[in-house]
């Protein structure tokens, strides 16, 4: 038997996020300013999910030096969010981040015990989606999936339910 891959395979955009971001910004007739620029650029330099207090500690030593602020970096999340760039989750009572342009749907594991996140993309849930849409004359705008449990990392330290 085949074994089946669930990854969401390669990410492609027209314009790099942060050219992205600055059309948006000025659209709006916000400037795009340096600080800005550095937030952006640690934001998509690696695919992971975060909250806002692991990007400022990646940023300390630019806080630190006060060349990024703290508002700064919560207020660009935001317009992120807005902007398309990133979509937000709560997860655990924080507010979690991940990048959303130019990523394909997909859905998570997410482990209840250390707030690990998996993405995985499955076309047998997208039909059963709509299958159910369907039978019920829905239209489906999009979903979002979080199967809730306990990853293996956690089960071999002897962590959460069995």
């Amino acid at each position: 038997m085949m074994a089946t891959s669930f990854s969401l395979g390669p990410v492609q955009v027209n314009l790099p996020p942060g050219e992205c971001f600055a059309q948006f910004l000025q659209s709006r007739g916000k400037r795009v300013t340096a600080q800005r620029q550095v937030i952006v650029e640690q934001i998509f330099s690696h695919h992971d999910h975060f909250d806002a207090e692991e990007l400022i500690s990646h940023l300390q030593p630019l806080i630190t030096d006060r060349k990024v602020s703290r508002p700064t970096v919560y207020r660009t999340l935001s317009e992120l969010v807005e902007a398309g760039l990133l979509r937000s989750m709560t997860l655990g009572g924080r507010t979690v981040y991940e990048h959303d342009y130019g990523y394909p749907r997909h859905d998570h594991l997410h482990c209840q015990v250390c707030n690990k996140l998996v993405e995985f993309h499955s076309p047998d849930l997208e039909r059963l989606r709509d299958a159910v849409a369907r039978e019920n004359r829905f239209q489906v705008l999009g979903h979002r999936m979080f199967i809730i449990g306990v990853c293996a990392d956690c089960r071999a330290r002897g962590l959460g339910k069995t």
